[in-house]
């Protein structure tokens, strides 16, 4: 468990103090914080919410509290390419702001984020604008580097030790990824506008170029990957011509190579029938004639196909 008051505490339990400012973050397992949301009368449907991994994004309020689920993108295993989100909750109360998230990796990063940007002098709505923000600015860099990758997919293309099973998943899991970003931009834009039209005027009017600022970022979030979305269908495209035109260039030696042997073959067929008179038999070097007649005949298909660059 994070928290924050003159500066930044880690401890394994903290009391929670009602008459002074806090910013806790911790896991959704701390069975601490969740009594403590019930025993100040957090309403059930906003429990049932916060626990419900399934839960979509949104923003809600009650007399006493304001909750925001939001999602925060984590990398999987399966490939470097493919992330999914989870939940995170932001619940504020007074002089208390509680981040919650199930992976206490998530907690770390978004609690380094904010250490450099936290003053104790910051308002509790501030906070919450800066979290947001920490988020947003998160996502951005996993677009980036998604850009990054596409670029380096579009010129292993070209590259003749490409393994098209590899470029394949990857293009697969970038357009998952990016579809999924794309989604949960909107969404946390549509939340931004509730959070911001339920503050107070004052802090309204005080925040107003901040949220401008997180409302442009994920206008950014939204264009650019549906964006990076089209050009992944480019590269798949450019990729199955690319794969396509190798696969005619092979018929096309192939095809090379049985136009070099098929008048070679009708020669020899033509000698292999049971006739008893047959001119050439009787000549002492109608064999040699015979190879000479078939190698000058596959020379000079070969320069032929070699002029056309069949070869």
């Amino acid at each position: 468990m994070y928290i924050y008051s003159d500066r930044l505490y880690r401890k394994d339990e903290i009391e929670l103090d009602d008459s002074s400012k806090q910013i806790i973050f911790t896991t959704l397992g701390n069975e601490s914080i969740i009594e403590w949301l019930k025993n100040h009368h957090f309403p059930e449907s906003f429990i049932e919410d916060i626990t419900n991994e399934d839960q979509s994004i949104t923003f809600e309020q009650s007399e006493n509290f304001k909750l925001v689920i939001l999602k925060y993108f984590l990398k999987d295993p399966e490939d470097e390419l493919l992330y999914i989100e989870e939940n995170i909750i932001i619940i504020m109360a007074g002089e208390k702001l509680i981040f919650l998230a199930r992976d206490e990796k998530t907690v770390k990063n978004v609690v380094n984020r904010l250490f450099k940007r936290y003053r104790p002098t910051d308002s509790m709505e501030y906070i919450m604008y800066s979290i947001i923000d920490v988020i947003v600015d998160e996502t951005m860099h996993i677009v980036d580097m998604i850009d990054d990758r596409l670029e380096e997919i579009e010129d292993r293309i070209f590259d003749e030790s490409l393994d098209e099973k590899e470029v394949q998943k990857n293009l697969y899991f970038a357009r998952r990824s990016l579809n999924r970003i794309s989604k949960v931009s909107i969404q946390h834009n549509d939340a931004v506008n509730k959070i911001i039209n339920h503050f107070p005027l004052v802090i309204r009017k005080k925040l107003k170029y901040e949220f401008i600022d997180l409302k442009e970022h994920l206008s950014f979030l939204i264009n650019e990957s549906k964006s990076y979305l089209d050009r992944t269908g480019y590269l798949q495209t450019l990729l199955m011509g690319f794969l396509s035109n190798r696969m005619n260039q092979a018929m096309q030696r192939l095809a090379a190579i049985s136009l070099i042997f098929l008048p070679l073959t009708f020669i020899v067929g033509n000698y292999g029938m049971n006739f008893k008179y047959m001119p050439e038999l009787g000549w002492k070097y109608g064999y040699l004639l015979v190879w000479a007649l078939n190698i000058t005949i596959a020379w000079l298909i070969f320069k032929w196909l070699k002029k056309k660059k069949w070869i």
